[in-house]
């Protein structure tokens, strides 16, 4: 027994070993920033290189480089120059994209910035960028070569704004590095900042499945100041100096609490390690948002803080869908043939890639909601991705449709452990 063991352990060492080897045959321990800026209309779209920098470390996943979890909105996908393999390849939604859908891309042209960390080459490597529509057809793709001698790749140092270690996993490399950014806290609200930042990390890491991975990551606060302390509240004609511009009525929605100002919090950002960004806003009204592999941003003094994180979070960490819908609205956000990317979602074009294999044997697709177990209990329920018809969920409440549900369903539960899994390897 003791043998097998032993055995076990080597392979185990070679495995992480060979993985390690991957990494650095290709990239320095270090990271690009690519800033871009995203522009058109809802029939058009165009991308635009505008920046690049480089940081002093790599906090991103050193394994399962050349592959994608979830296909999300757009992709980008580095290329060695000299022998065309993919060496990194990441996915993504963005604010732009979700303007496209509203009724002002119809009559006005608009840009939108984006940024995004790459490892940093080694060698010469072409970067490419490409958006897909609601039929998951790239619409526009855009490439450009990362030399790394070049002289115009400017350093970024450390920027001096404090930052504070809320929670601690274990090494970069090997943990998912969590940033947290204030937003409408002044300098003298720093303390303040800080004992939210440790609620925020709190409520989630209570979560499952985020409470048995905890050690699986690290969450460290920046304490960015803001003139004004407090939200911009436009339809209440309140607009502040603040520290990454973000606003309630994003798109007109009274409780869409975003930016779009991608670049404003990567630079504030700076040279800190990090994966995911938590944008946390000094209000008492409730408001929030989470984009896929980009950003969440949530309030910290409303009754259902908790619950709105964890849920704006769901989106940004794992790609989770909404599974609340209406009756007569964002009717082709989801079309009828086309599988959704979002775990939690299915038009049953493609159901055996989603929980097909969870379903007691016997289930009834769809399901007819009964009202018993409404948070367990895995079926195929109709309505969800904001459409009533013809888009089904996991379960009949969960916490990706409703505050009053504390729990992720098994279906989403399933989905955030992959994310963890597949971020750290294991």
């Amino acid at each position: 027994m003791k043998k097998k063991l032993i055995v076990s352990a080597m392979l185990l060492s070679a495995l992480f070993s060979a993985k390690a080897q991957d990494f650095n045959t290709y990239f320095d321990d270090a990271s690009l920033r690519l800033d871009y800026i995203f522009a058109g209309n809802a029939d058009s779209q165009s991308i635009y290189l505008k920046d690049v920098s480089r940081t002093s470390s790599w906090a991103g996943r050193r394994t399962n480089l050349s592959k994608l979890l979830l296909k999300g909105n757009g992709q980008i996908t580095v290329t060695d120059d000299s022998t065309g393999t993919v060496i990194y390849t990441n996915s993504f939604s963005t604010l732009f994209q979700e303007w496209q859908s509203t009724e002002e891309a119809t009559r006005v042209n608009k840009a939108f910035d984006n940024c995004w960390l790459i490892p940093a080459p080694k060698r010469k490597a072409k970067v490419t960028v490409s958006i897909t529509n609601m039929h998951n057809r790239s619409v526009t793709t855009m490439s450009h070569t990362i030399d790394p001698s070049d002289i115009l790749i400017r350093p970024i140092k450390d920027n001096g704004i404090p930052r504070r270690e809320i929670m601690h996993g274990g090494p970069s490399g090997k943990c998912i590095d969590i940033a947290i950014v204030a937003e409408g806290y002044t300098a003298d609200e720093q303390e303040k900042f800080f004992e939210e930042a440790k609620r925020t990390a709190e409520a989630i890491f209570s979560h499952e499945p985020f409470a048995s991975r905890k050690a699986d990551f690290n969450v460290i606060a920046v304490a960015s100041p803001s003139g004004d302390s407090g939200p911009c509240i436009p339809r209440e004609g309140k607009w502040k100096q603040s520290a990454v511009r973000s606003h309630y009525d994003t798109f007109y929605t009274d409780r869409y609490l975003m930016t779009s100002e991608m670049t404003r919090v990567a630079d504030i950002l700076g040279d800190t390690p990090y994966e995911h960004v938590i944008v946390l806003v000094n209000s008492p009204t409730y408001g929030g948002g989470g984009i896929y592999n980009q950003i969440t941003l949530s309030t910290t003094r409303h009754a259902t803080f908790r619950q709105v994180l964890v849920h704006e979070f769901g989106h940004a960490f794992g790609g989770l869908g909404d599974e609340y819908y209406y009756d007569d609205q964002y009717t082709t956000m989801y079309p009828a043939g086309v599988e959704p990317w979002e775990p939690n979602l299915t038009t049953l074009t493609d159901f055996a890639s989603k929980w097909q294999d969870m379903l007691p044997e016997g289930t009834t697709i769809p399901t007819k909601p009964d009202g018993k177990d409404v948070t367990t209990k895995v079926g195929v329920y109709e309505g969800g991705g904001y459409q009533s018809k013809g888009v089904y969920r996991p379960v009949q409440e969960c916490r990706m449709k409703i505050n009053e549900v504390e729990d992720f369903c098994p279906v989403c539960t399933r989905a955030i452990l992959r994310t963890i899994d597949f971020y750290t390897g294991k």
